[in-house]
């Protein structure tokens, strides 16, 4: 990030500086955008599908597993609000200049065109035509554009809960095709993140050619905060629910989980903590086996509260950069679309920003703005990896305590 920021200056002090930069350099940033774009299909499949047939025989889990997901997708929803609310008050992206905001205009104008063509072609539809287009008529179709993703995560919970139905015999070894598919796509993404680092050098050194301008700077430092201040709150519901659950305060729970906090912040990954999150839950916290080995790897595939939050502001934000003013309808839509891909979403580093390019396509936001929060993605992905794994703990901790009352009574 700095050293793709002090060359951008450096070398845009020449002449042919600028164009240079455009020409041989922005295009390697413009290679690890489409990247992410290329794998964000496969990985919902793949994600999803695994994470719902995982769930098991309907019959017997259905009162933990419908309990668990229920409570998943309530505080991934109560995170995107939170999200919303603090940046539609605070407004980072507003702190933007006019003529910044016009440059990334120019830079970006025919995509921004397209967007609100397709905006305005909404406007003019029918009241239920957003339930209609859930359901694709071809799944094919719908996995080739990018801004019908909700109807590929439809298909994948569709398929997922098929699966679960058919006869464990026949499932087997289409569920080992998606357990295999899944880890060639998490394989992918790794690699993919290996270049992130010239990715994020290329994008940033063309961010400061195309508008060397510090008030964007300033507004990604207050977007930064935004988000970690959400990311605060968000921790504050989580320790509610756990006085909630069993009176425990603030304090012990944080000291309870702490070690799975920090490889969680370290790793900036869900699934790579499991492990460690597993022993605290079940020795700190003293959830029962049979609940915390249950809840904990559902919560790892398909609760990323952080990552939904960061993806709500990062909407916005960029949405503001561009000077476009969202409508409520837009931002209801931002909720929904955040909630579903966050359940999709993988619980690997870099996983968040695959998911944004859903979000940002559905609401018609240029996905080109994904460059404008690259340069802080990374220590946030490691800030919203703490919240991910702090929300499966407390979830845990919550269906343990349902549990216990239902056998009790």
């Amino acid at each position: 990030m700095t050293a793709g920021v002090l060359f951008a200056l450096f070398v845009s002090r020449f002449s042919w500086g600028s164009g240079f930069i455009k020409d041989w350099i922005k295009p390697f940033g413009t290679i690890f955008i489409n990247s992410l774009k290329l794998i964000a299909v496969p990985l919902i499949l793949a994600s999803l599908i695994k994470g719902i047939s995982d769930l098991g025989d309907i019959t017997k889990l259905s009162q933990m597993g419908t309990r668990t997901v229920a409570t998943f997708i309530g505080t991934t929803f109560v995170a995107v609000t939170i999200g919303l609310a603090l940046v539609n008050v605070i407004r980072p992206g507003e702190g933007i200049s006019e003529e910044t905001r016009l440059n990334l205009l120019s830079s970006y104008a025919q995509e921004v065109t397209g967007r609100i063509e397709l905006a305005n072609e909404q406007k003019e539809t029918g009241p239920l035509q957003a339930l209609e287009d859930l359901v694709p008529s071809n799944i094919f179709s719908a996995a080739t554009d990018n801004t019908k993703m909700l109807q590929v995560i439809v298909f994948a919970v569709f398929f997922g809960i098929s699966l679960i139905l058919i006869p464990s015999k026949t499932a087997k070894p289409v569920k080992k095709f998606f357990n295999s598919f899944n880890e060639v796509i998490l394989k992918m993404i790794d690699l993919i993140m290996l270049a992130a680092p010239y990715g994020v050098f290329a994008l940033l050194a063309a961010l400061v050619v195309e508008s060397p301008s510090a008030d964007l700077f300033s507004a990604l430092a207050i977007y930064a905060l935004t988000v970690v201040l959400g990311l605060l709150l968000m921790l504050g519901v989580y320790t509610a629910i756990v006085w909630l659950s069993t009176k425990r305060t603030p304090q012990v729970f944080l000291k309870a989980i702490a070690p799975a906090q920090l490889l969680a912040f370290s790793t900036s990954s869900s699934a790579a903590t499991l492990p460690v999150t597993l022993e605290c839950v079940q020795n700190n916290l003293e959830v029962p086996e049979e609940v915390a080995s249950f809840v904990l790897p559902i919560g790892a595939t398909i609760n990323m509260d952080g990552t939904s939050l960061y993806q709500a502001v990062a909407a916005v934000f960029i949405a503001q950069a561009f000077g476009m003013d969202l409508s409520i309808g837009a931002q209801l839509m931002i909720i929904v679309t955040a909630t579903l891909a966050s359940i999709g979403s993988a619980a690997v580093p870099g996983a968040g920003m695959v998911m944004l390019v859903i979000v940002l396509a559905q609401a018609g936001i240029p996905e080109a703005g994904l460059a404008l929060i690259f340069a802080v993605d990374r220590p946030l992905d490691m800030c919203r990896t703490v919240i991910n794994v702090s929300g499966d703990a407390a979830v845990s901790v919550w269906i343990a305590r349902s549990v216990r009352e239902r056998q009790v009574a």
